[in-house]
């Protein structure tokens, strides 16, 4: 076991601890964050970033109730940009990072003796070996572990890295591409196109003067909208070395219009309908502007996020390639707009809180900025028909991808030559007039076998319990987005009489 993957473990195991004083697994994590944040600018020498008398060592030499309180007041007050002193003066500006992963913060302890366990436990750890390895990939392999545990239910804020790794050979970040994640989740998708970027480029040495600055300051655009997930967002790309815009915000109001456009859009965006039943508020929408799916809405905005010529790589649930209505409008707009060259079919079970089906879509925006004839067809890979049973016993790897990576071909825009494999290959192309023919449909498969009865090879628990949780979510959204749909066309009659 390397040093990450044990202080991983050992940070885990004291979950189990905490949980006597109703901290759940989620706000473990966050609890976790706050604290390895001020160790970590120990270890690394960034301690000139936070106040003397909130430093790791103020917090940790202390005990008791002393130590909860004080560390009670250290939350407060570096969240707090307009802090004051004892004579009501305000005190030196704050370091915005800080202020950013500190924002409303509290804790979920109540007993002295637990936080008194997570500083200890935090001290003792094998912090040189961990530097070594990277402190980037102790955190992300703690998001991991959050992920894959069940009961945390954060598996919804994480892709599988297998999976954004394939996606990041296929797609190729470059140095100097402004690089946007509008659903950033824990920041995964962007932590391993800085990495791309970094190991091609010998690590950012030798670069032009201010070429090495500018990529990790202005090449990355990350928008989330969940408090704490963008929190633990701003830890992961820090410890990272990326100093990119992170925005806590909702990409589906007139904030996500106002991002920039970019050259390449990596992007898992939230699964269901938009909280409260709510319509995007953005003025640029046309085609989902009237729809509380989040997963159209989102797709609408990296369409049109897209630099000319600029590529994107987005998963999505099966709904978005089959839905009627407003689903069928974006994808003709999708395939007039850019030209739309490959889905993949994933199989099912490989998202730790998902049971849904899902598909990765890869495609380019016009370079001319048209708004037809972007799509001349469509290859589809179908990862799902016949593929294992994933979860605890059986996870994604690599190498489960590397038939599609070879079929896919070299070029991150799909135009590399390819070879359609017929009926009993995974790999087939179906051209813009086929697709036309289908009703615009794109739920396109042909490989029967096994597709339906992946799950049926489930044995631990845990992956049967997601399996069911994942479909009754499934049958939920469904539901709720019928109802949605029909209560529009009730108060839109309305109105349709008056045009009348």
């Amino acid at each position: 076991m390397s040093a990450t993957q044990d202080i991983v473990a050992k940070l885990w195991k004291l979950c189990d601890v905490l949980r006597d004083d109703g901290v759940t697994y989620s706000e473990y994590v966050t609890e976790l964050t706050f604290l390895l944040f001020l160790k970590m600018m120990a270890e690394t020498g960034q301690e000139r970033r936070i106040p003397e008398e909130y430093r790791w060592d103020t917090l940790a030499k202390r005990e008791g109730l002393d130590q909860l309180t004080h560390y009670k007041h250290l939350l407060t007050s570096l969240g707090d940009p307009d802090e004051r002193d004892a004579e009501g003066k305000p005190k030196a500006a704050k370091d915005p990072l800080v202020l950013a992963i500190f924002e409303n913060a509290q804790t979920r302890l109540r007993k002295p003796a637990n936080l008194k366990s997570l500083t200890t436990a935090i001290e003792d750890l094998d912090w040189f070996d961990a530097r070594e390895e990277g402190l980037g990939d102790l955190y992300e392999g703690l998001l991991q572990k959050n992920a894959e545990d069940k009961k945390s239910g954060a598996g919804q804020y994480f892709t599988p890295r297998p999976l954004i790794d394939s996606i990041i050979r296929l797609t190729k970040p470059q140095l100097g591409e402004r690089i946007q994640d509008p659903a950033a989740g824990t920041g995964g998708f962007i932590v391993a196109a800085h990495r791309r970027v970094y190991e091609e480029n010998n690590e950012l040495y030798g670069l032009p003067e201010g070429a090495a600055e500018k990529q990790i300051r202005d090449c990355y655009t990350l928008a989330e909208l969940v408090p704490d997930t963008h929190r633990l967002c701003l830890m992961n790309i820090m410890l990272h070395g990326i100093e990119g815009d992170a925005q806590s915000m909702d990409t589906l109001t007139d904030e996500g219009a106002g991002l920039p456009k970019a050259d390449l859009i990596l992007s898992n965006p939230p699964f269901g309908t938009k909280k409260g039943g709510g319509r995007p508020q953005r003025g640029d929408f046309s085609t989902t502007a009237g729809t509380s799916n989040k997963q159209l809405a989102f797709v609408e905005h990296i369409i049109r996020g897209l630099a000319p010529g600029g590529r994107a790589a987005v998963v999505v649930p099966d709904n978005v390639l089959f839905e009627d209505g407003t689903g069928r409008a974006l994808r003709r707009m999708l395939m007039g707009w850019c030209d739309l060259h490959t889905i993949l079919r994933l199989p099912t079970g490989i998202f730790y809180a998902q049971g849904v089906k899902t598909n990765v879509i890869f495609f380019t925006r016009n370079a001319d900025r048209s708004e037809s004839g972007g799509t001349e067809a469509v290859w589809v890979y179908d990862m799902r028909a016949g593929a294992p049973s994933y979860g605890k016993t059986r996870p994604l790897r690599a190498e489960d991808f590397a038939d599609f990576e070879a079929a896919y071909g070299d070029d991150p825009h799909g135009r590399a030559e390819r070879q359609d494999q017929g009926e009993e290959g995974r790999f087939r192309r179906f051209t813009r007039d086929d697709i036309e023919k289908r009703g615009d449909n794109l739920d396109i498969s042909w490989l029967r076998e096994g597709e339906e009865e992946a799950e049926d090879g489930l044995t631990d628990p845990d992956d049967i319990t997601a399996a069911i949780l994942g479909h009754l979510r499934e049958a939920t959204r469904e539901i709720e987005a019928l109802v949605l749909e029909l209560e529009g066309e009730e108060e839109d009659a309305p109105a349709a009489v008056a045009a009348e």
